[in-house]
């Protein structure tokens, strides 16, 4: 497993020259500035791996870019309108000019208009730290409430409707001014912004757009991007929904096991690949991360370690980033899958042997407290949580048999 680190660019409070001191082996980045359906070019990309391979004083850094996390998929392209035959070749443009740069693994989400959600992205902790959270009745007050969307509040179940009226009612503005800030983050490190009334238009491109639709838009954009991956040599990689269940009425096509083999079946290439983020699908009670990473092994090109704790086990239930060995999901487990499918693919001369892996997210502890580092991604919480996880891998690879 190949220890890697998110960085969001120079403007990221977390150094080029932390990275290193932290262990890291390579480092997942993005053109963050550059919104959805503008082409890369192999110039901006250059700049970026420059950035990653100097030191604050100049010297090298010995890092290089090794997985590119997000080319964003534009809602164009997701709703199959507007722009989106010149985004789906900007896509492809951006692909050509990662692989002239020597980038081969690109992960990218197909979530409809929030990338990922929570409602608290300081959720006090018992040790003094913090963490991001996701709690169903702040969420219900936003859509219901704040946003004002048609049909959300007679969409609640009758005890969630109730709670969300009263917890409006006890609200000031601040706290729903800080509310609505929060859910309409979008994607991590991204330049563009929404407002309610943003939010609102981009719903509106979603009306008839059910799930079974949106799979099929999903399966278009693979049919026309993933035969430039393969005649590139590029691995596709994509990231199950955050959280895994409806948001918003909209669809959720990444969420489960069974959505996954879905995907892949839908263009069967080994171009066509996983992000396995425990933190993401952990959120449901009914996912089983080791199994998950057993049954799609294969195609698994990258993962997302962390952890949540489900507060509520029900279907859409409250939840928040617990420590990387702590919540649901059992990770010595899942990183025991992992390292057996790394001994499966090296024993068939699989040039991907070693599956970059990231400390996901992470609480604010320590210094972190006193640093405003984009939201999930601490200096010390991460490296706490990417120690503990090379500590998982390090007891759990001496066990392998070798061969």
């Amino acid at each position: 497993m190949r220890a890697t680190w998110r960085w969001f660019g120079p403007h990221d409070v977390v150094s080029v020259d932390w990275m290193r001191q932290a262990g890291v082996e390579g480092v997942v980045s993005a053109l963050h500035q550059l919104a959805a359906g503008i082409p890369w070019s192999e110039a901006a990309i250059a700049e970026r791996q420059q950035a990653i391979g100097t030191c604050v004083d100049g010297t090298s850094s010995g890092l290089a870019w090794e997985v590119v996390e997000s080319l964003p998929v534009s809602e164009d392209i997701k709703t199959r309108s507007g722009a989106y035959r010149a985004h789906l070749e900007h896509w492809c443009t951006s692909l050509e000019s990662l692989a002239a740069c020597g980038l081969r693994t690109v992960c990218y989400n197909f979530m409809p208009v929030l990338d990922w959600t929570r409602t608290d992205l300081a959720f006090r902790l018992p040790h003094g730290g913090t963490a991001m959270r996701f709690d169903v009745i702040d969420f219900a007050v936003f859509d219901a409430f704040l946003l004002a969307r048609d049909g959300a509040l007679e969409a609640l179940p009758e005890e969630v409707r109730e709670a969300a009226r009263a917890r409006h009612a006890a609200m000031d503005d601040d706290r729903r001014r800080a509310l609505a800030r929060i859910v309409v983050q979008g994607l991590p490190g991204a330049v563009e912004g929404l407002t309610l009334a943003g939010l609102t238009e981009l719903l509106s491109r979603y009306r008839g757009i059910d799930a079974d639709r949106l799979r099929d838009h999903h399966a278009r954009f693979l049919e026309h991007v993933v035969p430039v991956a393969e005649r590139l040599g590029m691995r596709l990689c994509c990231h199950p929904d955050d959280p895994p269940f409806p948001l918003l009425g909209l669809p959720r096509i990444v969420s489960t096991l069974a959505d996954h083999q879905a995907m892949l079946a839908a263009v069967d290439s080994p171009a066509n690949g996983v992000t396995l983020c425990s933190g993401s699908l952990g959120a449901r009670a009914d996912n089983d991360l080791p199994t998950m990473m057993r049954s799609l092994g294969s195609r698994v090109h990258f993962l997302h370690l962390r952890n949540v704790t489900r507060e509520d086990d029900s279907f859409g239930g409250s939840f928040h980033e617990a420590a990387h060995l702590e919540g649901g999901t059992d990770m010595p487990a899942l990183v025991e899958a992992v390292l057996e499918e790394e001994a499966r693919r090296r024993d068939a001369g699989r040039e991907d042997g070693d599956i970059p892996f990231r400390p996901d997210h992470g609480h604010d502890i320590l210094d972190d407290l006193n640093r405003h580092t984009q939201p999930g991604y601490p200096a010390i919480g991460r490296l706490r949580g990417l120690a503990e996880l090379r500590g998982v891998i390090a007891g759990l690879d001496r066990r392998l048999p070798r061969t």
